[in-house]
């Protein structure tokens, strides 16, 4: 398939540039992928459309403040966005100005409390860097880093816990899961006292998830990976809608990708397990686990538009997000949801 198929128009007024006053008052798009009709709703009418004993499957990652402003030995300043820890102190992390920043280079942030050293280059660009510092790395970071916002969000952020799910518990991540951005505490009690299920899986999300697709075929691009496991309880909730006939509706596709990783081939039962994850879903892929989305709406020629492609008709999705664009929808990670209902 060509990266063009994957295109769409998107007036630059619709991309989202802070978040709605009210998690759960963003709008909500609700596809049926079987009927393919589109309604027009408000998020916390989700819960009309789940049934009892279907299980709601979210990703509980915390979004570290991974962006990081110092300056060289040279008194030349530069930026890290951190991405992902290799081990203990050594990290995977984006720099600025990249052609400055060669292995030995040294880093200062805020004022010596953390102090950096390139180690490496790595593929793509990125740097191994190992962090030095007295006391605890993550209190560290919350007194000087920021939230590391997409590219496409210009305004600060007054809120930092704005760009967190209301249930984000493991630190790790350099963005946040967006779809459950919508989610409240009230919401989220109404669920279960509905007799709805939830389980979390944990996928720390890296910058990659922004990273534009540049081969025209589609097939070519290499996916970043991302660090995942679940837990034996989890997966407990997950199975046994299944065996009930019941559905699996994934928060997201950063819950959807966890899934399907490791989803059993024929019956998308789930085991307990730690790992990293590269998949890669596009048109042609045949679901294992996952019956219904809930999901943003997604940047043109991404691989997470191609993913909800795949979940329900690409034709129909780009329908749907015409339809967002004509009705004035938010898009992007503090937009509006969109509810793809599966065939269940």
């Amino acid at each position: 398939m060509k990266l063009e198929e994957f295109d769409y128009y998107l007036p630059e007024e619709l991309i989202a540039q802070v978040p709605i006053e009210k998690r759960d008052e963003s709008r909500l798009l609700v596809v049926d992928k079987s009927k393919k009709t589109i309604e027009h709703k408000v998020f916390k009418d989700i819960i009309e459309y789940l049934a009892p004993g279907d299980c709601l499957v979210r990703n509980n990652t915390k979004v570290i403040p991974a962006r990081l402003y110092g300056k060289k030995e040279t008194g030349a300043n530069v930026e890290f966005v951190l991405l992902k820890q290799i081990e203990g102190d050594i990290w995977e992390s984006i720099v600025r100005p990249g052609n400055k920043l060669k292995p030995g280079t040294k880093v200062l942030f805020g004022d010596g409390l953390l102090e950096a050293e390139i180690l490496d280059i790595m593929e793509g660009g990125t740097r191994k860097v190992k962090f030095t510092y007295q006391g605890i790395f993550n209190e560290i970071l919350d007194q000087i880093g920021l939230m590391p916002l997409p590219p496409y969000i210009h305004e600060s952020l007054k809120d930092k816990d704005r760009y967190q799910t209301v249930y984000a518990r493991y630190k790790g991540s350099a963005a946040a899961p967006t779809a459950g951005l919508h989610f409240t505490p009230d919401l989220l009690k109404q669920i279960e006292d509905k007799g709805i299920s939830i389980a979390n899986v944990t996928l720390h999300v890296g910058i990659g998830t922004f990273r534009p697709v540049k081969e025209e075929n589609i097939e070519d691009h290499k996916m970043h990976t991302e660090h995942f496991y679940i837990k034996e309880e989890d997966c407990k909730k997950i199975n046994e809608a299944k065996k009930n006939g019941k559905r699996v509706i994934a928060v997201g596709t950063t819950s959807c990708r966890v899934l399907e990783t490791i989803a059993d081939e024929k019956t998308g039962m789930v085991e307990p397990q730690e790992g990293d994850t590269g998949i890669y879903i596009y048109p042609g892929y045949k679901f294992k686990c996952i019956d219904s989305l809930i999901t943003n709406f997604h940047l043109p020629k991404s691989t997470l538009l191609m993913l909800v492609s795949a979940f329900a008709d690409r034709e129909f999705i780009l329908k749907a997000y015409k339809e967002a664009v004509d009705n004035k929808y938010r898009f992007f990670s503090f937009g509006d949801a969109m509810f793809i209902k599966g065939d269940k």
